[in-house]
């Protein structure tokens, strides 16, 4: 089955009891039982339910995965996965990633013992020179948030082939649709469900697809045992969004080509992050891993100040300023004081978030119109 057959119809079946299409939205909290023991697979709800298990199903297809595994928001999905660890192991992750990550990473897990290092692994990364004996967990985000760069999974995950260490890739920039890191050799993927694979900006959820079942298992276990699940109307939006993921990424990528062209040109821009220009410097790691370069753009002022960045800020009318992204409709945001500022500045300022750093999340509209839109803002510098 195809991508875009999968969407609509992977795990996905009409309701036995109505012949309803649309998966029903199970509001039950339990489940009656015929004697003790004896049920139709479902006990309780945290554990189990209908519309989520459909979801899972959904998902795994998407990504080429042994199970799926849903959380109720992208940040308890990550704590999940950080929860296959114990005190004394160590974690090499990537220098540029969001900043609720980096955040659970060092003010939360870091109490307990797990150490984390925040190195370039931008392209193939040199993800070997920061192994240790106690290194069991190596964290990739690609494209990166804010500054879009790439790391090549397929690299990083054959350096580390036949050690044990597990690889996970943060995909919520990109999709299931664009990319598919479990067939690049990484162990776990990673979604903020709230992003692309919702699309319709209306709902907060998270998902864990794991390639290994013994690593799906265990999460299986904690999404139990710790209860961070999400509800049954969460799951079925999700399910609602998935069906246009590959018509809804398709348009952005397309929008996002011309709005970072624009970028490119204009005066007022000193410098445009996006993996789909020839400029960019991971652009052949994209293409040979990526089907299209997805729809957010950074860009950086020639003004290189915030006041500058906010004066562009508050003066788009279709580009919303907003955190969050991957809905049809578009958004602005400033990363160093909304997404990332649990980051200290030093630390973004290494990577090149810099104080006038401007992300766009490209949506669907019509391109003319965000381009007219950011074209009368940037004006106003």
């Amino acid at each position: 089955m195809k991508f875009n057959t999968k969407v609509i119809h992977a795990g996905v079946h009409p309701d036995p009891s109505t012949g309803a299409i649309m998966t029903p939205i199970f509001q039950t909290s339990t489940y009656v039982q015929d004697s003790p023991g004896e049920h139709k697979g479902y006990e309780y709800a945290r554990t189990q339910n209908p519309t989520r298990s459909v979801l899972e199903e959904n998902l795994a297809a998407l990504e080429n995965g042994n199970q799926a595994i849903c959380y109720g928001s992208g940040l308890a999905a990550t704590d999940a996965i950080l929860k296959l660890l114990k005190p004394g192991d160590e974690v090499i992750s990537t220098n540029d990633l969001y900043g609720g990550t980096y955040r659970l990473m060092q003010q939360v897990f870091g109490k307990y013992g797990i150490k984390f290092k925040f190195v370039n692994l931008s392209a193939g990364g040199n993800v070997e020179d920061h192994i240790t004996e106690n290194t069991r967990m190596v964290w990739i985000e690609t494209p990166t948030n804010p500054m879009l760069n790439i790391i090549d999974i397929k690299a990083v995950a054959q350096k580390l082939h036949g050690k044990d260490i597990i690889v996970v890739a943060d995909n919520t920039f990109a999709s299931p649709y664009l990319q598919n890191p479990l067939d690049l050799g990484a162990d776990l993927v990673v979604h903020s469900a709230t992003k692309y694979l919702g699309g319709h900006s209306d709902v907060v959820h998270g998902a864990v697809i794991s390639k290994d079942k013994e690593l799906g298992d265990q999460l299986r276990f904690l999404q139990n045992a710790v209860g961070a699940v999400p509800g049954p109307q969460d799951c079925f939006l999700i399910l609602r969004g998935i069906k246009t993921l590959h018509l809804r990424v398709q348009r952005s990528c397309e929008n996002a080509a011309k709005v970072a062209a624009f970028l490119q040109g204009h005066k007022a821009v000193s410098k445009v992050y996006y993996p789909g220009l020839a400029s960019h410097p991971h652009h052949e790691v994209a293409k040979s891993q990526m089907k299209d370069f997805g729809g957010m753009v950074s860009f950086d002022l020639e003004q290189n100040s915030e006041e500058a960045a906010v004066k562009v800020l508050s003066n788009t009318h279709l580009f919303s300023l907003a955190e969050s992204l991957g809905g049809v409709e578009s958004l602005i945001g400033h990363p160093a004081s909304m997404t990332h500022a649990s980051i200290p500045r030093e630390e973004r300022m290494k990577v090149g978030l810099t104080d006038s750093l401007i992300r766009l999340s490209v949506g669907v509209e019509d391109a003319d119109d965000l381009i007219a839109d950011l074209d009368k803002a940037l004006g106003m510098l």
